[in-house]
C-alpha cells in the first residue's frame, strides 16, 4: 500500500520551516522601554489625585481591573502583598478600575478587600494611551525611570510578578 503524498512525512520539511520561522519570531528581543503614559485620576477612597508624575523615581505596577472580574479578584491578594512588602523599597501598585458603577461601588470593594494601594476609576483615554486594553486584568510594570518594562494581559501569578519586580528594583 502506497503512502498518500499528503502524509506527515511529506510535509515534514514544511513543518520544520514553519517551526523555525515561529521560533525566530518569538525570540526577537523586546523593544526598547516606552515611557509610561501620563494620567491624573481621582482616588475612589479620598478623592485625591493619583498622578503618574507624583510617582517619579518609584517602580509601579499599573493594574486595569474591575470588581466583577474573577481573575482580577484573584490577583488582588498578590497585589496587596507586593505593596506591603516592597513599598518601602520605592514601589507602588496603582489600581485603575474599569467599573461603570461609580466610585462609591469601587470604594466599598476596596475597603472590603483591604486594598492598600491607590485606586481610581479609569477614564476612556487612559486605556487607549496604554495601547488599547482589550481585556482585564491587564497590568504594566514600570521601572523607576518611568519606562514600561512589562505588559501582562490576563491573570499573572504572584511568583511571576515578584520575580519581574525584583529585576527592576535592583
Amino acid at each position: 500500500m502506497n503512502a498518500h503524498p499528503n502524509t506527515i512525512r511529506h510535509r515534514y520539511p514544511l513543518l520544520c520551516s514553519l517551526f523555525l520561522l515561529l521560533s525566530l519570531l518569538l525570540s526577537v528581543p523586546a523593544q526598547a522601554a516606552t515611557p509610561v503614559p501620563h494620567f491624573a485620576l481621582s482616588s475612589v477612597t479620598d478623592g485625591k489625585t493619583i498622578d503618574t508624575n507624583a510617582f517619579r523615581g518609584k517602580a509601579m505596577l499599573i493594574n486595569f481591573w474591575a470588581t466583577w472580574c474573577p481573575p482580577c479578584r484573584k490577583e488582588i491578594p498578590s497585589l496587596i502583598a507586593l505593596q506591603e512588602k516592597y513599598s518601602a523599597k520605592g514601589f507602588t501598585v496603582i489600581g485603575l478600575s474599569t467599573d461603570e458603577g461609580g466610585s462609591s461601588l469601587v470604594a466599598k470593594f476596596v475597603q472590603k478587600m483591604g486594598i492598600n494601594y491607590p485606586v481610581a476609576i479609569s477614564d476612556n483615554a487612559t486605556p487607549r494611551n496604554f495601547g488599547n486594553i482589550l481585556g482585564i486584568p491587564t497590568s504594566f510594570l514600570v521601572d523607576k525611570e518611568g519606562n514600561v518594562r512589562k505588559r501582562y494581559d490576563g491573570y499573572v501569578d504572584h511568583e511571576t510578578l515578584e520575580r519581574d519586580l525584583l529585576q527592576i528594583l535592583k
